[in-house]
């Protein structure tokens, strides 16, 4: 057995390091996965891994030996057990949890995008977000709405950045997601038949109103523009979310969320009323 790498200077922890940057990690196309949820995810997707650093004494639990076995054996991971110093020096977190893996740089490109499966799909197109927190937020709720696939348009934010990976809580690996052009986006919609829904505060359909029940694109923009003018004049429905008090607008996850549960809360009561009638 190995003895743990103890040297700040270990030319694997400094690589660690590097790859926080942007620069770094498209110079090498590889990124950092930090944190058990995030790594389990990861390897429960069968995402090819290079290395996983690994400190028992920041383990949280007695579950963490078995997600590094896992990796090794089902994503060809190399093992890394660190000292807390040279863990220390790669996590990016206040509180590491002793697991941190790096792995290449997937090429996802919109034939990863399915629509053919059961039910009317449901895309969610995200243009221009700047916050790689909000982005990961936006990740973590379409997977727990369901979402066929996520688009992420005229991309402000690495959706690698190691912030991406664990606000999603490793849902980057479980969602379908590409990255493309508007243009490249408005035209794989169009020819597919999928209806395009965005907010505004100026639209005059209330979002619990509207029919969300077949084929789906919900389009978000900016957090400080907001949906840029070219997607607001060739979106089939824009939809209002009513505001009760001072503020004008949410949060763009937030209302992503909002819209998305709704459409889940449509369809849900259409199958059923099928279900019935059948």
């Amino acid at each position: 057995m190995r003895e743990p790498l103890t040297s700040l200077q270990n030319p694997r922890a400094k690589r660690a390091v590097r790859l926080r940057d942007r620069r770094s990690r498209d110079r090498e196309g590889c990124f950092i996965i930090e944190g058990f949820r995030e790594l389990r995810r990861a390897v429960q997707s069968r995402l090819p891994l290079e290395e996983v650093f690994f400190c028992r004494q920041f383990f949280l639990g007695e579950n963490e030996p078995r997600l590094v076995a896992d990796a090794v054996e089902n994503c060809a991971a190399t093992a890394v057990e660190t000292g807390e110093g040279v863990f220390r020096k790669i996590s990016y977190r206040d509180r590491p949890d002793g697991l941190l893996a790096i792995a290449a740089k997937p090429n996802w490109s919109l034939e990863r995008l399915e629509v053919a499966g059961n039910g009317p799909p449901m895309i969610l197109v995200a243009q221009a977000i700047e916050k790689p927190g909000n982005l990961g937020t936006l990740l973590r709720t379409c997977d727990a709405a369901g979402v066929t696939g996520v688009m992420v348009v005229d991309s402000c934010t690495d959706i690698f950045n190691p912030n991406v990976v664990r606000a999603s809580v490793g849902t980057l690996f479980t969602v379908p997601i590409i990255e493309t052009t508007s243009e490249e986006a408005m035209r794989w919609l169009v020819e597919r038949k999928i209806m395009t829904v965005a907010t505004s505060p100026d639209a005059k359909i209330d979002y619990s109103a509207a029919d969300l029940t077949g084929p789906l694109a919900l389009v978000v923009g900016s957090e400080q523009y907001g949906l840029d003018e070219g997607w607001l004049s060739k979106t089939d429905t824009l939809v209002r979310i009513p505001m009760a008090g001072s503020a004008d607008s949410l949060n763009v996850a937030v209302a992503n969320a909002v819209v998305l549960f709704e459409a889940v809360r449509q369809r849900r009561i259409s199958a059923h009323r099928e279900g019935l009638d059948s």
